[in-house]
């Protein structure tokens, strides 16, 4: 039996607490950031604001004390991305030697461009803590995940034997890990794929067909791939779950946010609107396309779909502009 804390009451980070209490065997916290949110969660039964009609069972304890971690075994950081260090400043004081974090935000941190296992690093070493930290990616919406439908991840840690220790306790009849040791990998597939999302919304809002996803996709994996591959990432790492598995699902898939905020940038509504209208959930693309642009001109690597959304998101071109500008680019041999 482990103790497992899950930092993160959205949607995600529900489907985490209830995919690992459906599993039987651990005590699961869910922590909120916000005392209120957690009595309202605690009331309900249910996270009636980010994934309504789950029920939560009265043995998953949701509290927004940041004490909660003391004794957990493992924590599993679920905050957004723009959250995540002044969050773990507040939590870092109350963590302990022998803890195993693993993250499973998919982002990148504006200013700084580092990937969330970096900014937790760096957040703990602040306070002299070392602790094993990993990241848990792949093809995986939180309904789907909290319906018990089949899912398959990654879990990444450098040290093999962790990673294998987080399967071994998270891994469940509706879900299934795999291990790898390339945590730039599995980190920048989950993360960059959601600017790729954004790109297949803004065609699909604009009206373009199924040649033009393809492309897109396609394309999308390569720049993706040069990236990690330039940050030190495996290239098969980016053909696996966390790479195109991650990427199909959030370009094609209904549920994917990042998709529906560029299919409503393709329709013409304006970005603070459609954000607007998430209501409080979080599109991480949105946020990772600048930082992702950022982590690649250090890197000197080219990556024109990123480049055009950035400049739709935070310049306003417009989104046919963008697409034909990207058709125009000078001819490349494809690999």
């Amino acid at each position: 039996m482990s103790r497992i804390v899950v930092l993160g009451s959205g949607a995600w980070g529900t489907a985490i607490a209830l995919s690992l209490h459906r599993r039987r065997g651990h005590l699961v916290t869910l922590w909120s950031h916000s005392a209120e949110e957690a009595r309202q969660i605690t009331d309900a039964g249910e996270n009636i604001l980010f994934l309504p009609g789950f029920p939560i069972s009265p043995q998953i304890v949701v509290t927004p004390d940041p004490a909660a971690v003391a004794d957990a075994d493992i924590v599993v950081s679920v905050i957004p991305s723009e959250f995540l260090r002044p969050t773990l400043a507040r939590i870092r004081p109350h963590l302990r030697l022998g803890q195993f974090i693993v993250s499973a935000t998919k982002g990148v941190e504006n200013n700084t461009f580092l990937r969330m296992t970096q900014v937790i690093s760096e957040v703990l070493e602040t306070g002299g803590l070392l602790l094993s930290i990993g990241a848990l990616s792949g093809p995986s919406f939180a309904l789907e995940v909290a319906q018990g439908q089949p899912t398959a991840v990654t879990v990444a840690f450098s040290d093999p034997d962790i990673a294998t220790l987080i399967q071994n306790d998270f891994s469940s009849e509706t879900l299934r890990l795999y291990t790898s040791t390339d945590v730039i990998g599995v980190e920048l597939g989950g993360a960059l794929k959601n600017v790729i999302a954004i790109a297949a919304g803004v065609a699909a809002g604009a009206g373009l067909g199924y040649n033009s996803a393809a492309a897109l996709m396609t394309r999308g994996i390569a720049e993706i791939t040069r990236l990690a591959v330039a940050c030190g990432g495996r290239r098969e790492t980016l053909a696996g779950l966390s790479g195109v598995g991650d990427l199909v699902l959030t370009c094609t898939g209904s549920l994917s946010r990042n998709r529906t905020v560029g299919q409503a940038l393709g329709q013409g509504r304006s970005l603070p609107e459609i954000l607007e209208s998430l209501g409080g959930k979080v599109a991480e693309g949105v946020y990772t396309t600048r930082a992702a642009l950022g982590l690649a001109r250090r890197h000197n690597i080219e990556m024109p779909i990123t480049e055009q959304m950035e400049l739709i998101l935070n310049h306003g071109k417009d989104p046919r502009e963008a697409i034909r500008d990207l058709m125009l680019r000078p001819g490349k041999h494809e690999h």
